[in-house]
């Protein structure tokens, strides 16, 4: 058998496991991997970010738009834990990643060598937040075996992050074994009890309702979702950030389950007799502080369906369990009969009514229309368009006023952290461009680009073109929102004060426009829709407009009201 280097095995078995790119900032301590990706170099791309925050949020999105691994390289101690972003937000988003770590050397190890860190006590399943799995590679003998266990841990249940860790000098010994096979998820399937209980619960219903979300889900699944809801005559509403799970033109969508949510869907999901959660793992965005829905035991009933069984129960307690992943949970529910006619076809009518409504906005101050903006979105971005946020007030605009056609016409095309991460948007957008081919688009606010705004130079570097409407409103939004709820007039912390935008995109070798009126929007986004290279359109935004309902002004006199009434 042919020797090579370890190094060069670890990229041959990325490559046994349908890997095409991978994101990282290069390191000394893998030196040999990186030289693997220079001798395959015509099968898998190294995308080389300028930071490894934005480098694991760039291959958390690729997992999300792909359903397998996104893959991130970076070095020992400073780059694994600038890292540690990216991590966070795949196990929270439920989205499959793989971070390779390069290590010190073996016989340096638990001496507090140069950068050295703990990577088992740092990413390991005891923190209950960061990786299903941190496994340290000594024998370069075994580099098929972790990898491909790694991917498998990664999709397998409830999808998420796997840590491996490569000591420097095992990726510079010589092997000669072969990569294992690609590894494909494992579909866990309703059994048959639960689905006739599930059958006799709804036939009891009078008032259910579907939400729905989570990782895991494909076209296919999202298609049986939808008839499997046309079928029973089912409102549906998205869980938090995975508004593309079910068709936002549906007459039977009622909306998004988070942040900024609907007051009459708030009010629905209270009055629902049946809550049929089918892959979220009810967080609390999606539960409203776990208000809507009261833990552990909630006042619907409540049929909870989830890959993972250790999710099951885990917060909720549920009148009916059901551990399945989403594409056989949607091909089960698909073939569901359903009777002739059902109770509650006036409460779904009307649940897609109050989502209608409340796409018509309030009445805000300032030269720019936001309502208006997200208007001119949804007309010139192509159906099959990939949009992109990060973390703050300038999301929610996308939230309420954007409509998703989604998976269930083929594609993903929201990438948004539920863990509600900064500077996500950037680098999401630049990763979704390589990944797809289609456009782009990103929604970020001052404070928000400022965190991952150095990705644009990798975008340029690797030929990616993203659309970035930035809102400008000079402060950190949410943040001075809560400020003059809980203590008005005390602004703290929350002022930015802002580089040009603009100038600051040309620099980097993206376009860059600034706007201050609606009517200047349109022929902007033509432009940057029209031009080779990405374009950054800053949109001056008044400080008063801080929610798509209401001023900051009017938060704040209602604050100042409520502290003197008491």
């Amino acid at each position: 058998m042919t020797q090579q280097l370890a190094g060069h095995l670890l990229v041959d078995c990325l490559l046994a496991q349908g890997v095409t790119h991978a994101f990282g900032v290069p390191g000394e301590s893998y030196l040999a991997v990186l030289d693997g990706l220079h001798a395959r170099r015509d099968q898998i791309k190294f995308i080389t970010c300028r930071q490894e925050g934005g480098a694991a949020f760039m291959a958390e999105a690729h997992g999300k738009l792909t359903g397998r691994p996104g893959v991130c390289m970076v070095t020992r101690g400073p780059g694994a834990t600038n890292a540690s972003i990216g991590v966070h937000t795949a196990f929270q988003d439920s989205t499959p990643m793989v971070l390779l770590v390069g290590d010190v050397a073996s016989d340096c190890r638990d001496r507090e060598a140069f950068q050295e860190v703990d990577y088992s006590s740092f990413f390991g399943p005891s923190t209950k937040g960061f990786a299903k799995r941190v496994e340290r590679i000594d024998d370069a003998g075994r580099i098929p075996e972790y990898v491909a266990r790694a991917f498998a841990t990664a999709m397998n249940g409830r999808p998420g992050p796997v840590v491996l860790v490569l000591p420097e000098d095992m990726l510079t010994r010589m092997t000669d074994v072969q990569p294992l096979s690609r590894v494909e998820a494992v579909q866990a399937w309703s059994d048959p009890g639960s689905l006739r209980t599930l059958r006799e619960m709804l036939l009891a219903s009078r008032q259910p309702l579907i939400i729905a979300g989570g990782g895991g889900w494909t076209p296919q699944s999202a298609q049986a979702l939808q008839r499997f809801a046309e079928n029973w005559k089912l409102p549906v509403g998205n869980a938090f950030r995975f508004q593309d799970t079910f068709d936002n033109h549906h007459p039977l969508y009622a909306g998004d389950v988070g942040i900024g949510l609907n007051p009459k869907l708030a009010a629905r999901i209270k009055a629902s007799d049946l809550i049929i959660a089918i892959g979220p793992r009810l967080g609390e965005m999606t539960t409203g502080n776990y208000t809507l829905l009261e833990a552990p035991r909630p006042k619907q009933k409540l049929v909870h369906i989830h890959a993972s069984a250790e999710e099951l129960n885990r917060i909720y307690q549920a009148d009916l369990a059901i551990n399945a992943t989403m594409n056989a949970a949607a091909r089960s529910l698909e073939v569901l009969t359903a009777p002739v006619s059902v109770p509650w076809e006036a409460w779904t009518a009307s649940a897609n009514e109050d989502y209608l409504a409340n796409l018509e906005p309030q009445a805000l101050p300032g030269d720019i229309d936001m309502p208006a903006i997200i208007g001119l979105l949804q007309k010139h971005l192509p159906a099959d368009a990939v949009l992109t946020n990060g973390a703050g007030n300038f999301a929610s605009w996308v939230h309420r006023f954007f409509k998703h056609h989604g998976l269930v016409k083929g594609h993903k095309t929201q990438l948004a952290p539920t863990v509600g991460a900064m500077g996500y948007g950037v680098p999401a957008g630049i990763a979704a461009a390589i990944t797809t081919g289609r456009t782009a688009f990103t929604i970020a606010g001052d404070g928000d680009f400022l965190m991952n705004g150095q990705e644009l130079a990798t975008a340029v570097q690797h030929g990616a073109k993203s659309i970035i409407v930035l809102l400008n409103n000079g402060m950190y939004g949410t943040i001075r929102m809560h400020q003059e709820r809980e203590y008005p007039q005390h602004e703290s912390g929350s002022r930015l004060n802002n580089p040009d935008f603009a100038a600051l995109a040309r620099a980097y070798g993206y376009a860059g426009v600034r706007i201050t009126r609606t009517a200047e929007f349109e022929a902007e986004l033509l432009a940057a829709l029209a031009r080779k290279e990405g374009t950054v359109i800053e949109v001056t935004l008044d400080p008063e407009v801080i929610t798509t309902r209401g001023t900051l002004s009017a938060i704040t006199q209602n604050a100042l009201k409520q502290s003197l009434s008491k």
